[in-house]
């Protein structure tokens, strides 16, 4: 899993509420179990006109978001079924990073277990954070991890907060069978204890 620290990136607007799993990435795109290739099914159904071609509306298929590292959502991000083809969907288009006031529960778990970093802001700082968003090209955020800030060019850094053990996955780039792996030398010893303790198992 990459490690996530800091990142500077062109930050897309996405100001719709409610964005549940479905939407970020349909059904019919989870017939695999691969985690490549999903993001040319992401908002698959709210980017594409009635005739299958790209929506010109829609902020990710606009030219000054092409490279988009970070979204800024509407509140309730990532509600509905719990896929984990939905965080896939966004790490395949190139989202590091998503930001919004709240997110479902089962969502935000499963973005730290594959590298994506859900930041979650107040009311105020999401609109302010979307109305920098909107300026385009030019609307280039900094997430620092470590420090758990958000900066622009313009006004003060907005802090977050995060479980510091979610926290240092992420920088470290592990899930949760690599944290589990760096602790193999206890494991071995508590079974070896075990072993000794118990003979007869």
């Amino acid at each position: 899993m990459q490690p996530f620290v800091t990142l500077t990136a062109v930050a897309a607007p996405l100001p719709m509420i409610n964005v549940d799993t479905d939407m970020i990435i349909p059904k019919d795109y989870l017939k695999t179990i691969g985690r490549t290739g999903l993001g040319r099914g992401l908002f698959a159904e709210i980017s594409r006109t009635a005739d299958g071609a790209p929506d010109p509306d829609f902020p990710l298929n606009q030219p000054q978001y092409a490279a988009a590292e970070i979204l800024i959502a509407g509140d309730n991000f990532g509600c509905g079924s719990s896929r984990e083809h939905a965080p896939w969907a966004l790490l395949d288009r190139g989202i590091r990073c998503v930001i919004s006031t709240s997110f479902a529960d089962i969502f935000y778990q499963n973005c730290f277990k594959n590298g994506l970093l859900p930041v979650v802001v107040t009311p105020q700082e999401l609109e302010r954070l979307m109305a920098h968003a909107s300026r385009g090209a030019n609307a280039t955020l900094t997430v620092d991890l470590p420090a758990q800030t958000v900066s622009g060019a313009d006004g003060d850094p907005i802090p977050f907060s995060i479980d510091p053990g979610l926290k240092a996955m992420l920088v470290g780039g592990l899930d949760e069978i690599a944290l589990t792996l760096h602790k193999r030398e206890a494991i071995a010893a508590h079974e070896a204890r075990f072993g000794e303790l118990r003979p007869w198992v």
